[in-house]
C-alpha cells in the first residue's frame, strides 16, 4: 500500500506518487508535470515545490450594481463580425472630455473616418477612426474601462 500522509485540509497524499513524479520530471528534463486523479490534482515542479490542490470552489456571480447602458449591450459576444478592434491597450474613453456627449451611440451612422472613442495609453489621448462606413450596431466597451490590444470596441455594419 503507498504511503499516504494526511494534509491540513484532509486530504490525503501519495508520497509515492509525489516523489515517482518528481522523479519522471527530472529524468525526461521537464520543468513540471502535473496528474489528475478525480477531484485530486498534483503538479511537481523543478524549484516550485509539490503542490497539491482541490477543485476550486466556485463563488456565485455578484449581482450586477445597475443595468449596462445600451450602447454597451448589443451584439453577443461571439458575434463580433464587422467589430472595429483596439490598436493598442489603454483606456476607453467614449467622449472627448467627462460630462460631454459620447462620439457614437448605437443606431448612428458613421462613415469612414469618424471618431469612435478615444484611447489613452500612456497619458497621450489616441483617436481611433472609423475603418468602414455603416451603422454602429454594438459598444463593446464601456467609458473608463481598461482594454488590451486586438479587443473588439465597437461593431459596424
Amino acid at each position: 500500500m503507498p504511503a499516504k500522509k494526511e494534509t491540513d485540509e484532509g486530504m490525503n497524499v501519495d508520497i509515492k506518487l509525489v516523489r515517482d513524479l518528481a522523479a519522471i520530471l527530472e529524468k525526461a528534463g521537464l520543468t513540471e508535470i502535473e496528474v489528475e486523479d478525480g477531484d485530486r490534482k498534483i503538479k511537481v515542479a523543478r524549484g516550485g515545490g509539490t503542490f497539491v490542490s482541490a477543485p476550486p470552489a466556485y463563488a456565485p456571480p455578484a449581482p450586477a450594481a445597475a443595468a449596462p447602458a445600451p450602447e454597451a449591450a448589443a451584439a453577443p459576444v461571439d458575434d463580433h463580425a464587422g467589430a472595429q478592434k483596439s490598436p493598442m491597450v489603454g483606456t476607453a474613453y467614449l467622449a472627448a472630455e467627462p460630462g460631454a456627449d459620447n462620439f457614437i451611440s448605437v443606431g448612428d451612422k458613421v462613415a469612414v473616418g469618424d471618431t469612435l472613442l478615444i484611447v489613452e495609453a500612456m497619458k497621450v489621448m489616441n483617436p481611433i477612426t472609423s475603418e468602414t462606413a455603416g451603422t454602429v450596431k454594438a459598444i463593446l466597451v464601456e467609458n473608463g474601462q481598461p482594454i488590451e490590444y486586438d479587443q473588439p470596441l465597437v461593431v459596424i455594419a
